[in-house]
């Protein structure tokens, strides 16, 4: 039941585990919340791993976390076997059309929504620009922009708090107990279960595989996961893009539109390239083999180091409930992936809507132009289509893309 991506997922939650179930109440709910925002990942995949761990310890947490990850799991992975054999077929290519336009217009939505709730004082709309500026005209690496966001972050709160302007928060409970031990043993469990199937393909396929090339990528995207499914695109449909070449940014795209529309958390769209990647350099195996053992290899990447995380440090949420310097970090790298989405929708932008583009060099600086007679009319009109939707409307993203499908093909055939 869990469309609608980590907000609707997290509302969801609250409704059934608070409201409607009173198996944890208010204040924890909303104590683990901020807890997750904390940590790299997939938020709302962590938040269930942390309910499942607070009513039955790891076992618990295993069995949450796993059921709520497991039937995205294998919907994407249909969809991805499905895309790849249909790829090649003039009405399906032209439905997909229709849904890339349209996810160029939710993620212009997804950067308004987190820029409305995030840049709530001056340092940190400069923060954001400064984000996009780093990122579209310099091309710095994602994790040295967003970590480097944190650490600035930390530092302002101890000397400027002033720029931040965070909310009041309850005093760190130093008399709460240190649980060393069982923290020290999830990092050992968890960290060796995580890096097993990296180390047996590199063992058995050698590190240059394509296999490996995922399962590495993917392991360092977690660990730098900061802000959401969309800050994490961001990156990797780059990287996915125009440094390894799994995939086109249409292709990227396509697979954003597969993930929006299907229950699971959106970072599944990892899955989608993870097959495609996979299938395109299958040797030694079949196509379908290679590319369903990709998806499930970037999966197990992303979702394995959740699990890691909540067995980590959940038991310390009442220490880090109140780190101010930990907050002030959060709070400016948040204000920072205002800028890493917009990047994302410009990069979408230029792709989706211009058939041909340029990326000019000057010194340190990299711009990516479109050419202007490339434009295709076809996807402006229904990006333009889905933002009056989505902005005027209040459509819901699977009405959006659904639509988005039927225009698509009907301007296919008319084409």
């Amino acid at each position: 039941m869990s469309f609608g991506g980590p907000v609707g997922q997290i509302a969801l939650m609250h409704r059934e585990l608070v409201e409607e179930r009173g198996w944890i109440d208010e204040q924890q709910f909303l104590h683990a919340l901020n807890f997750c925002h904390l940590l790299p990942g997939p938020e709302a995949t962590q938040l269930s791993i942390w309910v499942g761990w607070k009513l039955h310890g790891v076992k618990g947490g295993v069995a949450a976390g796993l059921l709520f990850i497991i039937p995205g799991v294998l919907v994407i992975l249909g969809f991805s076997i499905f895309y790849g054999i249909a790829a090649k077929l003039g009405w399906f290519m032209a439905a997909f059309a229709g849904i890339k336009a349209a996810v160029l217009a939710l993620v212009v939505q997804a950067m308004l929504r987190v820029a409305g709730r995030a840049l709530g004082t001056p340092f940190k709309k400069a923060v954001a620009v400064a984000s996009f500026v780093a990122l579209f005209l310099f091309d710095l690496p994602f994790p040295l922009v967003v970590l480097g966001a944190g650490a600035l972050g930390a530092l302002v709160e101890a000397k400027r708090p002033q720029w931040l302007r965070l909310p009041p928060m309850p005093e760190p409970d130093i008399a709460s107990p240190r649980p060393w031990g069982a923290s020290a043993k999830a990092v050992l469990i968890g960290g060796a279960l995580w890096a097993a199937p990296i180390v047996l393909i590199r063992a058995t396929l050698g590190p240059k595989h394509v296999l490996s090339e995922l399962g590495s990528y993917f392991s360092q995207l977690a660990v730098v996961s900061f802000g959401g499914a969309y800050a994490v695109l961001a990156s990797m449909a780059q990287q996915a893009v125009e440094h390894f070449g799994w995939l086109t940014a249409g292709e990227m795209a396509d697979g954003l539109g597969l993930a929006e529309t299907t229950p699971g958390p959106l970072i599944m769209v990892t899955q989608f390239v993870g097959y495609l990647a996979g299938s395109r350099a299958p040797a030694p195996f079949t196509p379908l083999v290679a590319g369903t053992l990709g998806a499930l290899v970037t999966t197990w990447v992303t979702f394995a180091p959740c699990f890691l995380w909540i067995f980590t440090f959940a038991p310390w949420l009442e220490r880090l409930e109140g780190a101010r310097r930990l907050k002030g970090g959060l709070a400016t790298l948040t204000a920072a992936i205002v800028g890493v989405i917009a990047n994302l929708s410009l990069w979408f932008a230029i792709h989706v809507l211009f058939a041909r583009n340029v990326d000019r060099s000057f010194g340190p600086v990299h711009l990516l132009t479109p050419v202007p007679q490339s434009l295709d009319w076809h996807a402006a009109l229904l990006a333009a289509l889905s933002a009056f939707l989505i902005f005027r409307l209040r459509w819901n993203v699977i009405g959006v893309l659904g639509l988005g499908a039927v225009v698509g093909v009907v301007l296919g055939a008319v084409g």
